[in-house]
């Protein structure tokens, strides 16, 4: 059974997501402070963590950094919020999804079979090609241990960051838009949600690129979307 963990001080909301949640097969656990939910979020296994913006003691972008720092597994970050900045912080400290408050739980349901399902198969090494190992001039992904080295030198990658990765290289040359991307690495219909895919690509480049300016491997066709060059 897959193990969730709402992380959310707002009582009546934390309690909806578990009802609706355990309704479906999953196992959840609630944590109403952000001290407490860094603290369930680090020592236990968790399959995916929901994970509020605004939290006593500690918010949500120092717990995201925290647990990225050790595990990859999804984490949906919802806030009240809706400046852009703090989506785009939260996606850059790791965050697999950002939700706007407020949303339906059928929405949130679907964002959640969608992290999980994916998690599961691209884990399972199902994407693609068969090729255990792809290499492109300096890189080298490792699909089996899911690490990625640049001139020979490992480099650190959160689980979505190496999805996109990997789908842009078994995809060489073909330009992909945001809205395809979107579809493909975050399983759901992007509904104009153009700045996720933006900070990924950003982060790839600050990750594989000896100048992110002036990118060699990861083009942008301007009205378009992106591309793998090889």
């Amino acid at each position: 059974m897959k193990r969730i963990l709402i992380i959310e001080d707002d009582q009546v909301i934390s309690e909806v997501e578990k009802d609706y949640l355990e309704a479906s097969g999953y196992e959840v656990e609630i944590a109403a402070s952000g001290d407490l939910g860094l603290k369930k979020a680090l020592e236990n296994e968790y399959d995916l963590i929901i994970l509020d913006l605004m939290l006593p003691n500690t918010d949500g972008f120092e717990i995201c950094r925290r647990v990225r720092q050790v595990k990859n597994i999804p984490i949906l970050m919802v806030s009240a919020k809706r400046e852009e900045i703090d989506k785009i912080r939260g996606l850059g400290l790791g965050a697999d999804d950002f939700v706007t408050k407020p949303f339906s739980v059928g929405e949130l349901m679907a964002r959640v079979k969608a992290h999980l399902a994916r998690y599961d198969r691209l884990i399972s090494d199902n994407v693609g090609t068969h090729k255990e190992e792809i290499q492109i001039r300096g890189i080298r992904i490792d699909k089996l241990s899911r690490k990625v080295f640049v001139n020979e030198t490992e480099i650190p990658f959160t689980s979505k960051e190496f999805d996109l990765l990997l789908f842009l290289t078994i995809h060489p040359n073909r330009v992909f838009s945001k809205d395809e991307l979107f579809e493909k690495i975050w399983g759901l219909d992007s509904n104009g949600d153009n700045a996720t895919v933006t900070v990924f690509i950003g982060k790839l480049r600050e990750k594989i690129e000896t100048n992110p300016s002036n990118p060699k491997y990861i083009e942008t066709i301007w009205g378009v979307g992106y591309r793998f060059n090889v």
